[in-house]
């Protein structure tokens, strides 16, 4: 289907909302500790949806026949995914988590290979590669002659395995029985995700408090951040991006998550004083060719 303008605007918003949220993952991690973030987030995520999709919960709901598959999607995309994105945060810049990020095309077929018998083209194959060029310019931040003696921070390997999480929950999107009832209805088969979700990421916050490392000042910088991660990049995002996926496909909205790394930069220089470096613009030609080469047909 043509690319409208509507259909421009919600593939567009659902990165420029996703990168918000790493900004403001960034802003304030001195005033909250990410697990909690996380549940706390996904909480007021929850209770914004029930009131549309209530139902999908009923004990007579086709749901809890997969309740094992959506176990699995809530701790891969709700529980790990976040929180091993607000914890990156502590460490890393959002202009690196979200370039980072933009390795999704190695993991993606790296899963679908092992686990879904998947077969790799050698496009695909060259793709990957210019994928894992653009990521090492970041976490090198473009020194090639010390990538050798390349020491990472936390956040990049936090975020690494975040994007490993995301991918094979992404995996599990597609591989799906599920009923019309609950995949063709966005609120529904978003609260059967967060559901379980919510349970994992309450046993990480937990397990936080457990070890002593909850923290939270309620100010009003973290009520305005809480409050706009939870209806913007958690709710509002998925609505527009499942809604422009249906329109035009999920190929061609691929392409617009490559927005996500550029939103980040600008909110970045505009917010937290954190500027692009030329290195940032290099990885992020060399991802995005990366993903063109591998989704050509």
């Amino acid at each position: 289907m043509r690319l409208t303008p509507s259909t421009v605007l919600l593939l567009a918003f659902a990165p420029l909302m996703w990168a918000g949220n790493a900004v403001t993952g960034r802003l304030v991690h001195d005033l909250a500790s990410p697990m909690t973030l996380n549940f706390i987030r996904w909480t007021l995520a929850l209770a914004l949806l029930l009131p549309f999709s209530w139902r999908v919960l009923r004990r007579d709901s086709p749901l809890w026949l997969h309740w094992r598959r959506y176990t699995l999607m809530g701790l891969l995309g709700i529980g790990c995914y976040n929180a091993l994105q607000y914890l990156a945060l502590k460490t890393s810049g959002p202009i690196n988590v979200t370039l980072v990020a933009a390795s999704m095309p190695l993991w993606m077929l790296a899963f679908g290979t092992l686990l879904f018998g998947v077969r790799i083209t050698g496009a695909q194959m060259l793709g990957a590669l210019l994928s894992v060029a653009g990521v090492l310019t970041v976490l090198s931040h473009g020194d090639w002659e010390q990538l050798m003696a390349l020491r990472l921070v936390p956040g990049d390997l936090y975020m690494l395995l975040a994007t490993a999480c995301w991918s094979l929950y992404s995996w599990l999107l597609v591989r799906t029985q599920e009923p019309a009832s609950i995949r063709g209805d966005w609120a529904a088969f978003l609260t059967a995700q967060l559901a379980f979700g919510w349970l994992w990421s309450g046993a990480f916050s937990a397990g936080e408090w457990a070890v002593g490392q909850l923290h939270f000042e309620w100010t009003p910088v973290l009520l305005a951040a809480v409050a706009y991660i939870a209806i913007g990049p958690a709710v509002l995002a998925y609505r527009a991006w499942g809604a422009g996926v249906q329109r035009v496909g999920p190929t061609v909205a691929g392409f617009f998550a490559n927005l996500t790394p550029l939103f980040a930069a600008v909110l970045s220089a505009a917010f937290l004083g954190e500027p692009p470096r030329l290195y940032h613009g290099i990885a992020f030609v060399l991802i995005v060719g990366g993903i063109v080469v591998s989704s050509r047909h």
